[in-house]
């Protein structure tokens, strides 16, 4: 049986913004936390999780953390606040 991929955005002290995927949000932050995720990350705590969200299949995943890294950050606290949905950011404008 395969898990749901998850999409989540983390909070670094300095105010940087991270987006990332995994199957297990909490799982995945307490890496990050302990300086084991992402470099980009690493030694830049405390972290906040400010985003979390079930995407279902690891390609969706992949594509939807690639669109988010590609926003401005304006927009990405749009997403997290909320002002601005997922679903905006899955349905093809073109």
């Amino acid at each position: 049986m395969s898990k749901d991929w998850h999409l989540y955005i983390l909070r670094c002290a300095n105010g940087d913004l991270y987006t990332g995927i995994t199957t297990d949000v909490d799982n995945r932050f307490k890496q990050h936390q302990q300086g084991k995720g992402a470099k980009r990350t690493k030694g830049r705590g405390p972290l906040s999780l400010e985003f979390q969200t079930c995407v279902g299949e690891k390609g969706s995943a992949l594509q939807l953390e690639h669109r988010i890294k590609q926003l401005t950050r304006e927009n990405k606290e749009d997403l997290i606040s909320g002002s601005i949905s997922i679903d905006s950011l899955t349905t093809d404008n073109d």
